[in-house]
């Protein structure tokens, strides 16, 4: 949808979100929305229409489980030989399903929260239409953050709002598809899991949100600039998502960009380029990157 942000504020970032999924055998394929004793709290989200009622699965279907998933992880796979071929360098995922260690066996292995909120908390205002079990084949959900706010949007409008000062923090999580998982965190302590598409997604978020990144808005740029970012996105016409424009250390703007990936119609590719002030090809320095 296009959104434009308010007159008082600035856009600078824009990826596609949804809850995450469980990769774990007993998990795998499963989501959960927990209160702080582990409840269910599905039931008492106001407005949420019904959703599937999971269940930790049993050895013998982990094992049935571990086949289908050796075949899906082969696809991520697949796909970074690819783009080596191409000349492109590193992977443009993670390392496949499962990837990284699990650093909270508790909300990983035994069980899979998405949610983690006490009655009141924000999490538990966030829309329901971010859940993959509930909303349609196709529907889209982006995450907007701007100098002000961190929004969720759909192709009609604005699903949610919360503040800046809302949210305390924000961490990837390793341990799940293409280690492509965030968990936002609000600052009463509830928190939300989300699938962001892209390992670098999820970090550039972290970044941005705790200072280590400095994104800047399309305004800020030079004149040069814009021109070498729009020449830049012309090559890649179908990408429903702005570019980011992130500042580094030595004073050149890297631009990235969240290209829709054909391995997999829930992940992305982020395709990157420097420029200095004149809009002409920069090489990173020491410590930019």
């Amino acid at each position: 949808m296009d959104w434009n942000p308010a007159a008082d504020e600035d856009q600078l970032y824009r990826i596609t979100v949804k809850f995450a999924t469980g990769v774990a055998p007993a998990v795998s394929g499963s989501r959960w929305f927990r209160d702080l004793e582990r409840n269910d709290i599905q039931g008492e989200l106001t407005g949420w229409p019904a959703g599937p009622v999971f269940t930790p699965r049993t050895a013998g279907d982990q094992t049935a489980r571990r086949v289908g998933r050796g075949f899906l992880s082969a696809i991520p796979v697949i796909a970074n030989i690819i783009a080596n071929i191409g000349g492109a360098g590193g992977s443009p995922f993670g390392s496949g399903l499962g990837s990284g260690k699990p650093e909270e066996p508790e909300n990983e292995v035994d069980d899979f929260p998405v949610m983690w909120a006490a009655p009141g908390t924000l999490a538990r205002a966030v829309p329901w239409e971010l859940d993959p079990g509930r909303r349609p084949e196709g529907y889209v959900t982006d995450l907007v953050l701007t100098s002000r706010r961190l929004l969720f949007l759909d192709e009609v409008g604005v699903l949610a709002e919360f503040p800046r000062e809302s949210i305390s923090g924000a961490r990837q999580m390793e341990y799940s598809k293409v280690g492509a998982d965030l968990r936002l965190t609000f600052a009463d302590q509830s928190w939300i899991r989300l699938f962001t598409g892209n390992p670098k997604n999820a970090e550039r978020l972290v970044g941005l949100l705790s200072g280590s990144a400095q994104a800047v808005p399309e305004s800020a740029l030079t004149e040069a600039q814009r021109q070498r970012a729009a020449r830049f996105m012309a090559n890649f016409r179908n990408t429903p998502l702005p570019p980011t424009y992130v500042r580094l250390t030595s004073g050149i703007v890297l631009l990235e960009a969240c290209i829709p990936s054909k391995a997999d119609k829930d992940l992305f590719e982020v395709t990157w380029t420097t420029m200095d002030d004149k809009g002409e090809p920069a090489q990173p320095e020491p410590g930019d990157l």
